[in-house]
């Protein structure tokens, strides 16, 4: 049997001074992995850290150093490494917070900026969600994911190809081209759930069930998920775009300033779609409206149909001994066609009125 892994919550730091190390969340791997990448013009050195000791800086003019920490569930190791780069306290307790919206801290030395990562599960199809972190100073950026496993590879390509400008860039740029990353993979769920709209909006127009609103529900979940995640990043983006800091080059603003454009078309997907599954669950209420209508008409008709004929069959029913009809010989087959005349007479007079 699996062991469920404890999740830490905001109730675990109740009475704690502020800048007090506690995970929040679910841990959601094993041992914390560490993978460095130092790179300039003709500079590439890429490996992974057994421990975080073996990791020296070197203070090289153009020499960009990517620290990437995978794990955030050992808080001594993410305090020793806000004492190694002099990151204040409330950043390493907002690292390890799990739970925080997205935005951006401006700080004498450094930038410190957290977003939400989100990506498809393939076996199950499920939004997943992960906070990441980022710290920039002077040609250093240091990241801090939940998980094994990212949308960063494209950059790392970039990185170890040294193609275009990517390594003549400073580490701003590096800091862009992540995020970028992560809005970037924004744009490829928000094309599924566009996907998901159209089809579930073609089910609901021939045969609406159960499983359709089961539909209905979980993509308004997901895009709440998004919501969450988009909206507060274009504060966060805005800030680094406006900023005074010397780490933003002003070569650098311009890309930020593309992403925030980028941000901006999620923002408008994401509240085109709510609005559309919102009317999706209006347009399944109506058509499950109008099948009662329909059922209802059809029993309607019916019962209307039968209620001269009843009355009919009532009278003649009746033990009355003196009865003109009952001793004529024609009465049974006269009662019929009389019966028959009314039942298509009162059809004739729905289909006309388009009742039915």
């Amino acid at each position: 049997m699996t062991q469920k892994l404890k999740k830490h919550r905001r109730s675990d730091k109740a009475g704690l001074p502020p800048g007090s190390l506690v995970h929040v969340g679910e841990k959601k791997m094993g041992d914390v992995a560490l993978h460095l990448m130092r790179y300039g013009v003709d500079v590439l050195d890429e490996r992974s850290l057994s421990d975080f000791h073996d990791y020296e800086r070197k203070d090289s003019a153009g020499v960009i150093d990517w620290l990437d920490v995978v794990g955030l569930h050992e808080a001594p190791l993410i305090e020793e490494i806000g004492e190694t780069f002099s990151i204040h306290p409330l950043v390493l307790e907002d690292i390890l917070n799990t739970e925080q919206r997205p935005k951006t801290d401006e700080y004498e030395d450094f930038l410190y900026v957290v977003l939400k990562m989100l990506d498809i599960d393939e076996q199950t199809g499920d939004l997943t969600i992960e906070q990441v972190s980022f710290i920039l100073k002077d040609n250093l950026v240091i990241s801090f994911q939940e998980r094994i496993g990212d949308v960063f590879e494209p950059v790392r390509e970039r990185i170890r190809s040294a193609a275009g400008r990517f390594r003549r860039l400073g580490a701003d740029y590096l800091l862009y081209a992540l995020m970028d990353s992560v809005v970037d993979r924004y744009f490829v769920i928000l094309e599924r759930l566009g996907e998901q709209i159209e089809d579930t909006e073609d089910l609901l127009l021939a045969h609406p069930d159960q499983e359709t609103v089961r539909s209905i529900y979980k993509m308004k979940r997901e895009l709440l998920i998004l919501r969450h995640a988009v909206w507060p990043l274009r504060e966060a983006v805005n800030t680094i775009r406006k900023t005074e800091s010397s780490l933003i080059q002003l070569q650098t603003r311009t890309y930020f300033g593309d992403l925030y454009d980028h941000v901006i078309q999620n923002i408008d997907t994401v509240e085109n779609f709510r609005e559309t599954v919102s009317g999706m669950l209006d347009l399944y209420l109506s058509s499950l409206s109008n099948r009662m209508n329909d059922v209802m008409k059809v029993l309607t008709v019916i019962a209307t149909l039968f209620i001269p004929l009843t009355f009919i069959v009532g009278i003649y029913g009746m033990n009355f001994k003196y009865m003109p009809e009952l001793e004529w010989k024609l009465g049974y087959p006269f009662v019929w066609v009389i019966m028959g005349f009314i039942a298509f007479a009162m059809i004739y007079l729905f289909k006309r009125k388009k009742w039915l």
